[in-house]
């Protein structure tokens, strides 16, 4: 039988005494206990962050949104350039086609009679418009879709490998080249790869050119803001664990005082009674 068990069948204790000696033996909860903190290591159950030093790790960095939910700027880059692909593309295309459109409406309307100038103006106008539309919208998302594309790949490459190399913009105008001249089977297929590949090296030489003008590179930056956020996550990481050991300290500390005053519980619970006062000798 348990020996505190033993000592709560005391018989000079009083029956308060007992239900209380009970009450701590089957609720010791009551108490603070500190076993379980004991049980896993720190370091693993925090989490110690890790360095994104592989190639998908870095793939992935990119789609990760920063502090103002903004992608990070190779993605906006992509995203921009895409846009002003777009525009070149819609004003490329859309001036010869709206100049083409209102010649071509001259001369199809030259038996038309008008009420006035102004009426017969207003149609060429129209005309115009319509054509830039038209054509516009041709060149516009076909540009586009190639400039993404190309920057796309070159991106990926570089972001992968951690490098800006020249030959990866060659790749780059390869498989845009190639992928644009499919519907012409695999003999244009390959001239499209070939011709994208060699423009790809200029094109990548410039944009590398115009990276460099501003005293680092793209990837450059993006190595030194890699390895500060770590720095950061490794500080944030240390002061979580230096934390949470003194608030362990603390806890194992409020434990032991708890252990004490239970023995000292049980000392007072062993006290023998106290006797009663005999109201007669109270008197004399």
């Amino acid at each position: 039988m348990d020996p505190f068990h033993l000592r709560c069948r005391n018989p000079k204790t009083s029956l308060p005494q007992r239900h209380s000696a009970k009450t701590l033996r089957v609720f010791p909860c009551l108490l603070p206990c500190v076993h379980a903190a004991e049980s896993a290591p720190l370091p693993s159950a925090l989490g110690k962050p890790d360095f994104p030093d592989t190639g998908w790790d870095r793939i992935k960095d990119l789609f990760d949104t920063n502090e103002g939910n903004r992608y990070s700027e190779e993605v906006t880059n992509v995203i921009k350039s895409g846009v002003t692909a777009a525009l070149v593309g819609l004003v490329y295309g859309g001036l010869p086609g709206a100049r083409h459109a209102r010649k071509r409406f001259i001369k199809l309307s030259q038996a038309e009679v008008y009420s006035s100038r102004v009426e017969a103006v207003r149609s060429a106008h129209n005309a115009a418009i319509r054509g830039f539309l038209r054509y516009g919208w041709r060149w516009s998302w076909r540009v586009a879709a190639f400039v993404m594309l190309f920057n796309t790949v070159s991106t990926g490459l570089c972001v992968y490998r951690d490098t800006n190399a020249l030959g990866y913009y060659a790749v780059a105008g390869a498989v845009t080249g190639g992928v644009f001249r499919m519907s012409l089977g695999p003999a244009g297929m390959l001239a499209g790869s070939v011709i994208g590949g060699l423009l790809g090296l200029p094109a990548g030489a410039l944009i590398v050119g115009v990276q460099s003008l501003g005293g680092e590179t793209l990837r450059d930056k993006r190595r030194r803001e890699r390895k500060e956020m770590y720095g950061l996550k490794m500080a944030e990481w240390t002061a979580r664990l230096h934390l949470t050991e003194e608030v362990v300290g603390e806890i194992t500390g409020s434990g032991q005082d708890s252990a004490a005053d239970l023995e000292k519980i049980d000392e007072l619970l062993n006290l023998p009674r106290n006797k009663p006062v005999d109201p007669e000798a109270t008197s004399q």
